[in-house]
């Protein structure tokens, strides 16, 4: 099965939300307290998704607020390097800071964030500031769940996903869930359900569904059942090592394996998940080949040590699925 996207558009994807400054220990297998030196890079959910998508040849844009400083120009600079439309990105005039995430790198098995996200810039985005006319521009709206989680930039989401609905683009739902973030799991669950039922796709991990569930331990026949007596068409749900399965209203479901791969860090793998996903729907392949790009994709970020810049090429993916044929994605399932 294919998922049908409009042609006609200037941009295949216009992402919402936050750009970041990721800072990676450069010194692996010790914690952070001896940790000397950190790496700078973009980061942030939706930067990276974008990033990667810009990476797989999609025109690609964000809508985001940055600060007014040198590390808001580093993430602008970036941006246009990487072939990212930076029109809508605007320069926050009130003080307010960019987003720091200083990462720990103990063992494959065991990473952390360390997050800085105290009055910071992206979630000062105005609602004045999301602009309909670059919105109807887009084949798909991707919005992510941490740009909820606090105003002014829930009204933007919330405005951007109602333009986007009005002018027939896709909006794609990446939960994102960050706990930092937010006041309450109540609160998480209220804005993240709203935006997921009027979404077209959704994706995230088991637990961030159970998050927005407010339940522990969640079956995705029950999440499927909700969300597809509202608007979405396509639901993924991820399960690390597991694999990750997607579900169509019309009845499909799908199961895609996780490739082996020498883990270096945990962190990354969603958003390089997502653009790769996203970018094999765009192109015409069908939701078993995307959910292959998607888990390649995921298996090559978490190998390296950034994640926008570990972002992979076309050939790198198609490469890792030629020499593993046997992690195929399957069709497991009939009508739900």
């Amino acid at each position: 099965m294919k998922y049908e996207f409009n042609a006609e558009r200037q941009y295949d994807i216009i992402a919402v939300g936050r750009a970041c400054i990721d800072l990676n220990a450069t010194e692996y297998n010790r914690p952070m307290e001896e940790t000397m030196t950190f790496t700078k890079y973009v980061g942030g959910s939706p930067a990276n998704i974008v990033i990667g998508s810009s990476k797989l040849g999609l025109k690609a844009g964000l809508i985001c607020k940055i600060s007014d400083d040198q590390h808001g120009r580093f993430i602008e600079q970036y941006m246009k390097g990487a072939g990212i439309d930076t029109s809508n990105m605007v320069v926050d005039q009130e003080g307010h800071k960019t987003g720091l995430a200083f990462t720990e790198i103990k063992s494959p098995e065991e990473c952390s964030i360390l997050m800085y996200r105290q009055d910071v810039a992206d979630l000062y985005l105005n609602p004045s500031e999301v602009n309909e006319d670059y919105i109807k521009q887009s084949k798909i709206l991707l919005v992510s769940g941490t740009a909820l989680s606090k105003s002014p930039s829930r009204e933007a989401v919330l405005k951007a996903v109602s333009l986007a609905k009005r002018n027939d683009v896709k909006v794609v739902f990446e939960l994102d869930y960050r706990p930092y973030s937010w006041n309450s799991l109540e609160e998480t669950a209220v804005y993240c359900s709203l935006v997921a039922e009027q979404a077209d796709v959704v994706i995230g991990t088991r637990y961030e569904y159970d998050v927005m569930e407010s339940k522990q331990g969640g079956k995705n026949e029950d999440t499927i059942r909700f969300l597809f007596s509202h608007s979405p068409e396509l639901v993924v749900i991820k399960h690390g090592v597991d694999g990750s399965y997607a579900y169509t209203k019309s009845g499909e479901t799908f199961k895609g394996q996780a490739y082996r791969t020498k883990v270096l860090k945990t962190f990354g793998a969603g958003d390089s998940y997502a653009s790769a996903f996203l970018y094999a729907l765009i192109s015409g392949k069908d939701i078993k080949t995307a959910l292959k790009y998607g888990s390649s994709s995921a298996s090559i970020v978490v190998s390296k040590h950034s994640s926008s810049e570990a972002m992979p090429t076309v050939e790198e993916i198609e490469q890792l699925i030629a020499e593993r044929p046997q992690q195929e994605a399957v069709e497991v399932g009939g009508s739900n």
